[in-house]
């Protein structure tokens, strides 16, 4: 049960050698301490690294599950296993792809990857969590969506379409599930500086794990249903959104 103060006695990390969702545990577990679980990819070579930093930040218990984004048939089982010690305070959805986004649009096989883990997989997930939290009264579920799903650009246009979908859902997953006592916050970063985004030119407003997690649980503490991060990313959002799309087609993005 998440206390009076927002602090979770149990939280969920699906992707869980994520840098974002790592940052975002170990900004609840400096408050208090907690159970945790992770999801992880099965052989994922981080897992032993991500255990040993959770420990070290005040986890009092951990649980390693395999978890793969694309089993969509095992994920029931998944789920058995996360609530197997208890109900689930705190979800993170936090695992994805990004891949080559010229490479993307051009190769099939890697394209339906992509929207089987960033979006089908987010879905069905989601539904499942909901379903949980709803049958337990309470939960928070954050989920990682990005600023590219809300003006999907030609230069992304693959990976920016999943995530708009994966946003679609998660904001009107919150809505259906509010009066249920379940509380859904999607975070929509811009550039993260992480691993997935390391062969990426580093754009303005460009910030650190660390500094999406301390906003996300700030949020979702206040109840929140997005949070932009950093918050001028809204700002700039908004104008972007509101371009003509010649112009738009135009912009260096």
């Amino acid at each position: 049960m998440i206390d009076a103060t927002g602090n979770p006695q149990t939280i969920l990390l699906l992707g869980g050698t994520s840098e974002i969702g790592l940052a975002i545990v170990g900004e609840y577990l400096a408050q208090a301490p907690a159970r945790v679980v992770l999801g992880v990819r099965p052989g994922a070579d981080r897992t032993d690294a991500a255990v040993a930093d959770l420990r070290a930040r005040g986890a009092r218990e951990m649980t390693v599950l395999d978890f793969d984004a694309t089993d969509f048939a095992g994920h029931p089982t998944f789920m058995d296993g996360a609530w197997a010690g208890g109900d689930v305070d705190v979800a993170i959805v936090a695992f994805g792809v990004l891949g080559e986004a010229e490479e993307l649009w051009q190769d099939q096989a890697r394209a339906v990857e992509a929207a089987q883990v960033n979006y089908t997989g987010a879905v069905s997930v989601g539904v499942l969590l909901g379903e949980r939290m709803r049958a337990q009264g309470f939960g928070q579920v954050i989920a990682l969506s990005s600023a590219a799903g809300l003006k999907v650009r030609r230069s992304n246009f693959v990976y920016g379409s999943t995530k708009a979908g994966l946003d679609g859902f998660y904001t009107n997953l919150g809505q259906a599930l509010e009066p249920h006592g379940v509380r859904v916050l999607v975070v929509r970063p811009g550039q993260v500086r992480t691993r997935m985004s390391a062969h990426v030119e580093e754009a303005p407003l460009t910030i650190n794990p660390g500094e999406v997690a301390k906003l996300a649980v700030d949020a979702a503490r206040k109840g929140r249903s997005v949070v932009w991060t950093p918050p001028a990313f809204e700002l700039v959002m908004m104008v972007l959104r509101h371009i003509p799309g010649p112009i738009f087609r135009r912009l260096p993005l």
